[in-house]
């Protein structure tokens, strides 16, 4: 004698189109009909269709970027840099003159000023411990001395650490490569600091 074995009935499901819920009639079918499946393979193929896009452009940018010459590089990285360091110091006071930050001005009132100087110490102009936000007018020729930057900085993280960035250091010949990594790793610390602050808007 034969055992007949009882077979479950297919269970209901949302169609992965229209989202109506129907009994499927084929394994693995997965719309409800003709119409939501011919609906349904456009968008994957738009998809598959946006996808290879996207790594086009992708691969475009990364071509691009492999033929900057190095001078564009240093500015690209200056300017991730300087960015991280506004934002850094965003709730700081200017370090020359103590004044707060006017934000809402026009333009901003806000540089990232270096206190060693990148052409005196270009080995130093990425440091984190040369660079602080700093008021426009303090920034500009004549806002401010030496004697009050340094003073600022000192206070602002101590003197073993100011000594280190005056000490003597060789020349350091920057290579592409070198510099589009500080400049990659600034921009992702900025977008970390925004995160962790629930700001991505600026």
């Amino acid at each position: 004698m034969t055992a007949v074995i009882a077979t479950k009935p297919p269970k209901e499901k949302a169609c992965k189109n229209c989202r109506t819920r129907f009994v499927p009639v084929r394994p693995l079918q997965n719309v409800c009909g003709h119409l939501c499946g011919l609906e349904r393979a456009r968008k994957l193929r738009e998809a598959a269709e946006r996808k290879a896009a996207a790594e086009d452009r992708k691969q475009t940018r990364a071509e691009l970027d492999q033929r900057k010459n190095l001078r564009t590089l240093l500015a690209e990285a200056q300017t991730a840099v300087n960015a991280f360091i506004r934002w850094r110091d965003r709730d700081q006071t200017c370090i020359c003159c103590g004044q707060p930050f006017e934000p809402e001005k026009p333009g901003g009132s806000v540089d990232a000023g270096h206190y060693l100087a990148r052409s005196m110490a270009p080995h130093a102009r990425f440091n984190e411990d040369n660079i602080f936000a700093q008021r426009k007018n303090c920034n500009r020729p004549g806002g401010t001395t030496r004697a009050a930057f340094r003073a600022g900085v000192i206070a602002r993280i101590g003197l073993a650490r100011v000594e280190a960035v005056e000490a003597p250091a060789p020349v350091h010949k920057w290579t592409r490569d070198e510099v589009r990594g500080i400049r990659d790793h600034y921009r992702a610390k900025l977008r970390d600091l925004k995160k962790r602050a629930g700001d991505l808007s600026t």
